[in-house]
């Protein structure tokens, strides 16, 4: 059974529009899929990468027209400027490691988290948003704080683990033959490698 690690980050605006999509995929094709939360800052910082505000603005404005393009294609609602962005992202990261753990939907979880920032104008670091989202997806709302300190040592693992495996950005998928995927518009390129046809 093929195996895709899925590295995204709970800030990006391009994980929130992959949307379930990728738990569809891996289902849709026989594969399973391990989602592994990391710290894009971080990630930036140890791959060469440069955060948004610190971008020349000719790539700041192409960043602002390719989500707003990206969305409209996907008929999702987006804000291009949240009122919570960034924000500390690791207590909704910590919230879906111990969901994965525990088992369920987390494909429902992430997208209900990363909806909450780009499109609902809601702060993700905050605990009463991230329970929210736990009970919308159909998990427990306590789950982080049980394995909060199990999951901040995942989370720093999927860092460690990610820039070993080549990881760069998010969303970013590696299937177990060590093809890679940037962004959720290269979600077609994953399926159609999946699918043997590339």
């Amino acid at each position: 059974m093929a195996h895709i690690d899925y590295y995204f980050a709970t800030i990006s605006p391009f994980t929130y529009l992959c949307g379930t999509r990728p738990e569809e995929i891996a289902k849709a094709k026989g594969a399973t899929i391990t989602y592994k939360p990391l710290d894009i800052m971080q990630l930036f910082g140890r791959t060469g990468g440069i955060p948004p505000k610190d971008r020349h603005p000719n790539r700041q404005e192409y960043r602002l027209q390719d989500m707003r393009r990206r969305a409209a294609l996907l008929n999702m609602p987006l804000n291009l400027k949240p009122a919570f962005w960034p924000t500390n992202p690791a207590p909704a990261s910590y919230a879906i490691i111990a969901a994965q753990e525990a088992g369920g939907d987390v494909a429902g979880l992430v997208a209900g988290i990363t909806r909450a920032c780009w499109a609902e104008e809601k702060n993700i670091a905050e605990d009463d948003v991230i329970r929210d989202c736990l009970v919308a997806a159909g998990f427990d709302a306590d789950l982080a704080d049980k394995g909060m300190f199990t999951a901040a040592d995942v989370y720093a693992q999927n860092l460690e683990s990610g820039v070993l495996a080549g990881v760069f950005g998010a969303p970013f998928f590696i299937t177990d033959s060590d093809e890679r995927f940037w962004g959720e518009d290269r979600l077609a390129d994953l399926e159609a490698s999946l699918s043997g046809q590339i």
